[in-house]
């Protein structure tokens, strides 16, 4: 996934995550920082929303069903990625992956998943915490063959 691609579909799911969280377009609106006009525009799929808004969404908005289940899980996380061109090296707990996520490879209680909705790449320990997240499937495979050493 890309910006491009990210702003997309945060932008085509807008109206369903303002009306999972009960916003009227005024609140949502107010909590983005935009004018209703403009929120009105995005969810009737006349412009995108920018990069800003697409942030703000994933952000304050990141326990919404609807956006969690459109990114495989955590937004911020895709977020992260983007902005971080492609890979990060958080050592951060997650859930383990059962949900969005699937083992491509276990050895040594390390295991390289790959997200089914994002397609990004991730390593964790046997203790569930993310060692990597990359968009890129090479730079993931030669951290996983590091950790086989």
């Amino acid at each position: 996934m890309n910006r491009e691609q990210l702003i997309t579909l945060i932008s085509e799911k807008l109206k369903l995550i303002r009306t999972e969280k009960t916003f009227t377009q005024d609140q949502m609106s107010d909590l983005l920082g935009l004018s209703k006009k403009t929120l009105v525009q995005i969810e009737k799929g006349r412009i995108l929303a920018g990069w800003t808004t697409t942030v703000a969404v994933c952000t304050l908005c990141r326990d919404s069903t609807i956006l969690q289940h459109g990114l495989g899980g955590d937004p911020l996380e895709v977020v992260d990625l983007i902005a971080n061109n492609g890979t990060l090296q958080p050592k951060e707990k997650t859930m383990g992956g059962y949900i969005w996520w699937k083992n491509i490879h276990e050895h040594g209680g390390f295991r390289l998943q790959q997200n089914v909705i994002s397609l990004h790449f991730r390593i964790l320990d046997n203790n569930n915490f993310r060692l990597i997240s990359t968009f890129d499937e090479q730079v993931a495979k030669q951290v996983w063959e590091k950790l086989q050493m």
